[in-house]
């Protein structure tokens, strides 16, 4: 080291040289030797670089370099990420991934083993036959499941989605659409031609109603009123029948 050792120091530096840099580093920095050619430089930094780990001390807080398949780690013996060729697992870079895991090229990480799963099948659906459910005897029905788990790279492949089988029917005869949508519109103009005949017979049973009504008020407004008088009976002399 240099005997000159200057007080008055910038970037970070609690001490230093004009040949060594950073001797010491102000409190919480991180002193890291760069090499520069054949020379070590010393500076300080509030983090580690990449490839670098910190380590705190009582009077200086140091950083070190990782393994030599590490790119960037936690510790020496714990690395979070690895170099090019290499997979993490459980904190170290492997060329090769354990047995029961797989190496996954997107993260660069050995991970488990993932196999496909499907649900539960669908009930077979209506026997149909070239898309119809009438007209044949003998026909075909299907039943679906769906994928909720795809696989990964050295998972079991997803098995089929779908099933088809044969199936026999009761034969039936198809109604032909123009005379079913015939029957149809017959059927609609005589339910409408019913609840017109209804609506008529009600409107004629109300004006009978009304009619009567009114043919008795006419009949009792023309009958005499009866007068109250004596009794004719009692106005008439007692007749003499002794002779």
């Amino acid at each position: 080291v240099h005997p000159n050792v200057s007080q008055g120091c910038q970037g970070g530096c609690a001490t230093c040289s004009d040949y060594n840099g950073c001797l010491s580093c102000k409190p919480r920095l991180f002193f890291v030797l760069e090499r520069i050619g054949m020379k070590q430089i010393g500076v300080c930094l509030s983090s580690c670089p990449s490839g670098y780990y910190g380590t705190r001390y009582p009077d200086i807080n140091k950083c070190a370099k990782c393994k030599a398949d590490c790119d960037t780690c936690f510790t020496r013996n714990f690395c979070t990420k690895c170099k090019s060729g290499f997979y993490l697992y459980s904190g170290k870079c492997l060329e090769k991934c354990p047995d029961g895991l797989e190496a996954n090229n997107h993260t660069m990480e050995c991970t488990s083993i993932v196999h496909c799963e499907a649900s539960e099948w669908s009930p077979w659906s209506p026997c149909t036959k070239k898309g119809k459910t009438c007209g044949f005897k003998r026909g075909n029905e299907v039943r679906v499941r769906e994928i909720v788990q795809h696989p990964s790279a050295r998972g079991k492949p997803c098995p089929a989605t779908s099933e088809n089988r044969k199936c026999i029917v009761q034969r039936k005869r198809c109604q032909k659409e123009g005379k079913g949508k015939k029957n149809r519109e017959e059927k609609r103009k005589k339910s409408n031609k019913d609840e017109n005949k209804e609506s008529r017979q009600e409107s004629k049973g109300r004006a009978a109603r009304r009619q009567n009504q009114e043919q008795r008020e006419n009949n009792n407004k023309m009958q005499p009123k009866k007068r109250k008088g004596p009794n004719k009976e009692e106005n008439l002399a007692p007749v003499d029948t002794a002779h």
